[in-house]
């Protein structure tokens, strides 16, 4: 399968801020796999995983300044890594949130 027909297959509703005829998988990668990890389904998940594979995946989000915290256990889980390993879990502990304390 090619580039065109992964994101075709991707929700529409991943890409509300910009045109999906424009959208690169291997330009933004952080950028797609962050928003399926955070607002996608479980058949954009296996989409992401079968073009960029588990290790791709683990590499751009460990280099997230945000993640939210369900996709971010999420990943672990699959992955077997530790939170801590993650940029976003230092960057969320560095800024508490007044609503968060």
């Amino acid at each position: 399968m090619v580039q065109r027909d992964y994101i075709a297959k991707l929700s529409s509703h991943l890409f509300w801020d910009m045109d999906k005829e424009q959208v690169d998988m291997d330009t933004c990668p952080s950028q797609i796999i962050q928003r399926v990890l955070e607002y996608g389904t479980l058949d954009d998940w296996k989409l992401i995983l079968s073009y960029y594979g588990l290790d791709k995946i683990v590499s751009v989000c460990r280099s997230l300044r945000t993640l939210d915290a369900k996709a971010l256990s999420f990943i672990c889980c699959i992955s077997d890594t530790d939170k801590t390993q993650y940029r976003c879990y230092h960057t969320t502990q560095s800024n508490p949130t007044l609503w968060n304390s």
